[in-house]
């Protein structure tokens, strides 16, 4: 499935230049032209679905399986002490592009990127309840 005016369903088809990483007939990696920090690797199903949970099961273990060997690949040939591995999902969450990708991030002790992660603590009886109403969800 391809959308027409998906930019990465264009650049899978080939229609629009990428530097590639990796490409096998499910998967496609390049380089982000918005890096955070050099090295930063877009890995996309070439198949067209907008969030983690639409995508296949059997397709998203496919593409899964390559992530792995695509981020230790970055982080080896960009020498960085670790890396993250990011899906945002949904504008609120920072999904500027409307297609499933994983964002590989090269990352250096001190380097800034992520320096704060805005964690809280649950009031009293709220992680159980918020934990139910997920599990209602499954």
């Amino acid at each position: 499935m391809i959308k027409n005016d998906c930019i990465f369903c264009k650049m899978a088809a080939g229609q629009v230049p990428v530097t590639k990483i990796y490409e096998d007939e499910i998967v496609l990696a390049f380089l982000d032209i918005g890096p955070v920090s050099d090295g930063h690797t877009l890995v996309i199903p070439k198949q067209h679905f907008e969030k983690l949970h639409d995508c296949p099961q059997q397709l998203l273990g496919q593409v899964g399986s390559c992530l792995g060997r695509i981020a230790r690949a970055v982080e080896v040939a960009m020498s960085s002490d670790g890396y993250n591995v990011l899906c945002n999902n949904g504008r609120a969450a920072g999904q500027l592009v409307e297609h499933l990708h994983f964002h590989i991030i090269p990352r250096n002790s001190g380097d800034g990127v992520f320096n704060r992660w805005p964690a809280y603590k649950y009031q009293q009886g709220k992680i159980e309840e918020i934990a139910a109403k997920i599990r209602r969800s499954l």
